[in-house]
């Protein structure tokens, strides 16, 4: 089985928003009314490739407010470039998968980041508040390129607990980089359809109140 890759389309100089330019949201739109995937989809998936895209025009942003106005907030890596690490991100995740997906149709998983809003320092630290991930999920056959399922749109919530909770996380090992990771393992296994015996459960505070819910995608196909 080929392993998995992942590609981050960012454009170079975009990795860290300035602490004086203005904060914009591209794509951070709500989603009105979930629905679940098409029922008659029978998954018996071998993953061969997931190929994550993070948009450069997708607005990351440095402030350490309650709740900066951007797509990308994400404090789990030193400043850098956020749109290469949270392609790392997805890479590291659905690299778990290589041996647990293992079914009868080989498929290509495409997933376009949406928004990747976690918490700042300031509001981790005192009051908490959730991890948002959106992102677009299309599933071709591997060999045709035909699609499977999708576009469809993937909203999934991370409780991020605040305050002391957050410090005993850390000392625990618990990082945001470490249960970030876990997450989207969790989330990648359950929209590919991997039974949850087949991965392990965020080992977080708050884990009965994941949220992962989905929606069909109203503009066109990613390539």
């Amino acid at each position: 089985m080929k392993l998995l890759r992942i590609v981050a389309l960012a454009a170079l100089g975009l990795g860290v928003a300035g602490c004086s330019s203005v904060d914009t949201v591209t794509r951070n739109q709500p989603v009105s009314e979930p629905l679940a995937a098409p029922a008659d989809i029978e998954r018996s998936y071998t993953v061969t490739n997931v190929v994550a895209m993070v948009p450069s025009n997708l607005k990351a942003s440095e402030r350490n407010g309650y709740y900066p106005m951007a797509d990308i907030v994400w404090r789990g890596d030193p400043i850098g470039n956020r749109h290469m690490q949270l392609a790392q991100l997805f890479e590291t995740a659905a690299a778990r998968h290589a041996e647990t997906l293992q079914g009868d149709i080989p498929v290509v998983a495409e997933v376009v980041l949406n928004r990747f809003h976690g918490v700042t320092e300031r509001t981790r630290f005192s009051v908490g508040g959730v991890y948002n991930v959106v992102f677009t999920l299309t599933v071709r056959h591997a060999e045709t390129g035909a699609i499977i399922e999708g576009p469809r749109q993937v909203v999934a919530n991370l409780p991020a607990p605040g305050g002391e909770a957050a410090l005993a996380l850390e000392h625990a090992g618990q990082t945001e980089k470490v249960r970030m990771t876990d997450f989207l393992t969790t989330v990648l296994a359950r929209e590919l359809g991997a039974g949850p015996a087949e991965v392990a459960p965020v080992p977080v505070p708050g884990d009965d109140d994941l949220i992962v819910s989905q929606a069909m995608l109203q503009t066109g196909v990613f390539r």
